[in-house]
């Protein structure tokens, strides 16, 4: 560790380190108990997608997100988070549904039969549900099923260009996530259909590859040909915006010829352009800001600056009831620390390059023993490039330890110094040894039984009455907000598209509470 990293992490007072706060967005799908998507509505009783603070949708109907607030501790968080899986799950008993643990989907229908998410007839709720459609045209609704986990992070007194700064070597950085926490190495083979792969048979309706650690954020995951096209800089949020801002004004001919609108006036998509709105824009991390109602995202981070870092490659680890552990989390604390602490050069078109083709042979042969990745115009071990982090990740995990008593954050980093040199131990691993072991190495049997076995781990969990009042009041309170949405529409959808798409909207400054699409 050098001497200025060192420093860096010594002068962190102990009010910054408390104030760190972290929260949890987790997409999963809903099943059928023969591992078949479930294609019924969103349920009623987890009241409206469009305004409950903690139970939404996020592509699908069938795809239920659930969201925590941001909390100073990692146990309060996973409490927080593991209060509404036993609401949600208790509402999907009506229909023997549960929520499918692995982040590549269950068994999948035609892919125009896979449901879009509805939100109501409000222009907000219209324009949620028109974006989705433009990502079916756009990149097909089977690839809009992948789930996972977003890690949403901030700490006391960091402005723009240290977050910045923490953006890009977490992405010079995050093979090592996809390394240590990827838990996709397999598929239900109904996600392939009629597309060309290089994944290998393996058991009945499975497909995998046998070193991949993460199949949802390698190729067959969210990639898109026109984004690839994208020169996105992170060098400052000035930078940033400009490269967002051109993709969100500047029309793309392939989705030009989709249209707006179908003959028969159906929407299509929101916009022509390269993107539709700011989330389009995939991403293994984003500088994030709370927007106010109306408000482009974009213009919050210009006007207000970033607010907190969302980590997007996080896989829903099958073995964990929520998808993640206290363990992980601390990990992931001390990774985005050392992230921030560590010196941060510009990124160059070159590096960023490389980094792509890292983050895809990670993704797709991580485990591979002796695997190289590119590293500065040479190639260098996966194992020895993630042991120097992880070196360097030991004084900020005694630094934290030291704080909060106990030796927690070390164990952490202990844990994925272990698994670094143990790549069987790996989540990725365990999944092929598992349907190996007891499921004839089928992907939908295995899943199935862990979703299964997680369905019934909350359902053991204590459940108090006033818990139950509390999220059903929540249910009726979101329904309510939702209705005066609709009644207050005083604009023609088309108007309001026409608005909210506009380059003018970029800079238009709004100051009421936020829905965003």
């Amino acid at each position: 560790m050098s001497s200025t990293l060192q420093e860096r992490v010594n002068a962190l007072s102990p009010a910054r380190l408390l104030g760190m706060r972290r929260g949890i967005e987790k997409e999963s799908l809903r099943a059928q108990p023969d591992g078949r998507l479930a294609l019924t509505p969103h349920p009623a009783v987890l009241g409206s997608a469009l305004t409950h603070p903690h139970i939404t949708t996020d592509f699908s109907e069938s795809q239920v997100e659930l969201i925590t607030s941001a909390h100073t501790g990692v146990e309060a968080c996973l409490e927080e988070l593991s209060r509404i899986h036993q609401f949600t799950y208790k509402a999907l008993e009506a229909n023997d549904e549960r929520l499918w643990v692995s982040s590549m989907p269950c068994g999948l229908p035609a892919d125009e039969t896979i449901p879009i998410g509805r939100y109501g007839s409000s222009n907000v709720g219209r324009a949620k549900s028109v974006y989705r459609m433009g990502l079916a045209y756009r990149y097909g609704r089977r690839m809009q099923t992948i789930s996972g986990i977003h890690y949403n992070w901030s700490l006391p007194g960091v402005d723009n260009e240290q977050y910045f700064g923490l953006i890009r070597n977490f992405r010079r950085n995050a093979f090592l996530l996809l390394y240590l926490f990827g838990a996709s190495p397999s598929l239900c083979s109904t996600f392939v259909a009629g597309r060309e792969h290089e994944l290998q048979p393996l058991g009945e309706g499975s497909m995998y590859m046998p070193h991949a650690t993460s199949l949802r954020m390698g190729r067959l995951g969210y990639q898109s040909d026109a984004q690839s096209s994208l020169a996105v800089s992170y060098n400052s949020l000035e930078g940033y915006g400009a490269s967002l801002e051109d993709a969100l004004t500047h029309p793309w001919p392939a989705y030009e010829a989709i249209g707006i609108q179908g003959p028969g006036g159906e929407y299509n998509q929101l916009a022509t352009t390269l993107l539709q709105i700011e989330n389009e824009f995939y991403g293994t991390i984003r500088p994030k800001r709370t927007i106010y109602t109306g408000e482009r995202p974009l213009h919050a981070l210009r006007e207000r600056g970033v607010e907190y870092v969302e980590v997007r490659l996080m896989d829903l680890d099958p073995f964990e009831p929520m998808g993640i552990n206290a363990r992980t989390m601390r990990f992931l604390d001390v990774f985005l620390l050392h992230c921030l602490l560590s010196d941060s050069p510009d990124d160059t078109p070159a590096e960023i390059a490389e980094l792509a083709l890292g983050r895809h042979l990670t993704a797709a042969r991580g485990r591979e023993p002796g695997l190289k990745l590119p590293r500065g115009g040479r190639e260098v071990a996966l194992v020895d490039w993630g042991a120097e982090i992880l070196a360097e990740c030991v004084p900020i995990a005694a630094a934290l330890d030291a704080l909060h008593g106990g030796g927690l954050h070390a164990q952490a980093v202990r844990a994925a110094q272990d698994a670094l040199n143990a790549p069987d131990s790996l989540p990725s691993a365990r999944v092929l040894q598992a349907m190996a072991s007891g499921h004839g190495n089928s992907f939908t049997s295995f899943v199935r039984a862990q979703s299964e076995s997680t369905r019934e781990h909350f359902a053991r969990l204590p459940w108090a009455e006033h818990e139950q009042a509390h999220f059903e009041q929540m249910t009726q309170d979101s329904i309510e907000a939702q209705r005066k949405i609709e009644e207050s529409e005083t604009v023609p959808f088309e108007v309001y598209r026409e608005q909210y798409v506009s380059a003018e909207r970029l800079g238009l400054r709004q100051r009421d509470a936020a829905v965003s699409v």
